[in-house]
């Protein structure tokens, strides 16, 4: 064996045993030469690495490696995978992606990229066996040998002679069955299904509730038309999660680790911008109160205290708000009960930390006036910590704005000039006291 031929075995072994590690080499390195790790191997061995790089390293490898070798890897990802590979390409590529694949794996991704992101049939693999009610188990069992790839089945779906989804089997009722009895005698009731438009967080609430390992998806008219995998959707969730993540913060969704300083740049400076604009804002407050801090200098000592603790009680109560309408636990109808119980929360979490901080203040200063001026500041910067913490980030998804991206900031200015306002506006009203 030659050296070029032992170092293809050993790439491939890699590939094939440890699929997540290599797809972090591979991201790491050249496109040119991790194209030609994927040109050298079979596509059911690059594949497993490949469906494990991220989308933007997709993006950049497809146009880098042989076109044999890419159409070979498109014709054995899933569909979904490859559905959204092609999504990020403009439409010139993708139809000359498509028309170099299977006719049958083209059909089914074409179909799987009418749909609009972060629904159903966007997640759903449409690879999916229906089985007749009246097919016998025996009949069931030959259907089953024939399949070339099956995902861990643990159910048949059932459907009518319409092709409407009527119930399931699991596989262990099927394996103890009589061979003549039919799938209608050991069909159990459906626990769940979702529309092929459904949004993507309707399908997380329907698997946390259900703990099921595959949903049946459906067309209006009840044909099942594709499963989503639970292993699949968690790889998604794990995804939209770390975006919203990056967007809290002002970065684009589109930017990676591996990313260009230049694109990190494109992307993050308006934000920046931003934030400098609405930081100019809460320094104009404190600007008014000049007078106030020049006559007492501890009031600057302690105006970072109010300004920090108001921005962690805000960003408490948007993350649990945020996370609420993620998953359509809350919606704008809720706004006065979790307002409600926001401002509630920070206000017994006010008169907490204001007694506590009254005691330090006391102890450094001995001036009850400080005390007080703390104290009083301290709950109302908290009470609207709450208040805005939980109605920012609903309002904004009403007005049709992502609350991911725009509620840190909103939030960060309203926590800041509200904690500079309460604790130099109570210290100038009791300067007397000071």
């Amino acid at each position: 064996m030659s050296a070029e031929s032992a170092m293809v075995a050993l790439e491939s072994r890699f590939l094939r045993d440890y699929p997540r590690e290599a797809a972090r080499r591979l991201e790491r390195m050249p496109s040119e030469q991790a194209a030609r790790v994927f040109n050298a191997q079979p596509a059911e061995v690059a594949v497993s690495a490949w469906e494990q790089l991220p989308n933007d390293v997709q993006e950049r490898l497809i146009e880098a490696l042989h076109p044999e070798a890419a159409a070979r890897i498109l014709n054995e990802m899933d569909p979904p995978f490859a559905a959204e590979l092609l999504s990020l390409l403009d439409a010139a590529e993708q139809a000359r992606w498509l028309a170099r694949m299977e006719p049958a794996t083209a059909k089914l991704t074409r179909g799987l990229m009418s749909y609009p992101p972060d629904t159903a049939g966007r997640l759903m693999d449409p690879r999916v066996a229906s089985f007749r009610a009246a097919m016998t188990v025996s009949e069931a069992i030959e259907r089953l040998k024939g399949f070339k790839k099956n995902r861990a089945l643990r159910e048949l779906f059932v459907v009518d002679d319409e092709g409407r989804l009527t119930g399931r089997v699991e596989i262990q009722d099927l394996a103890t069955a009589r061979a003549e009895q039919l799938l209608r005698e050991l069909a159990r009731p459906l626990s769940a299904a979702v529309l092929d438009t459904a949004p993507r967080e309707e399908v997380v609430e329907k698997i946390e509730q259900q703990r099921m390992p595959a949903l049946p998806v459906v067309s209006v008219a009840g044909r099942l038309i594709g499963v989503i995998h639970q292993a699949a959707l968690l790889s998604a969730v794990q995804e939209e999660a770390s975006l919203d993540i990056q967007t809290m913060v002002g970065v684009s969704r589109d930017e990676r680790a591996l990313s260009s300083a230049t694109f990190a740049v494109v992307k993050r400076l308006p934000w920046l911008q931003i934030n400098l604009a609405t930081a100019f804002l809460a320094a104009s407050v404190v600007g008014l109160f000049e007078d106030t801090i020049a006559k007492f200098t501890a009031l600057a000592v302690l105006l970072p205290v109010v300004a920090g603790q108001s921005g962690n009680a805000g960003a408490q109560a948007l993350a649990v708000t945020m996370r609420g309408l993620a998953l359509r636990e809350i919606s704008v109808r809720h706004l006065p009960r979790v307002v409600f119980k926001e401002v509630n929360a920070g206000l017994l979490n006010g008169l907490a930390i204001a007694v506590v901080c009254g005691l330090g203040v006391w102890v450094w200063s001995g001036s009850a006036g400080l005390v007080a001026v703390i104290c009083a500041a301290m709950v109302i910067s908290m009470v609207a910590a709450g208040f805005s913490g939980a109605a920012i980030p609903i309002l904004l998804n009403r007005m049709g704005f992502d609350p991911a991206q725009s509620s840190s900031i909103v939030l960060t200015t309203v926590t800041d000039v509200v904690g500079f306002f309460s604790f130099l506006g109570v210290a100038t009203s009791l300067q007397a006291w000071l």
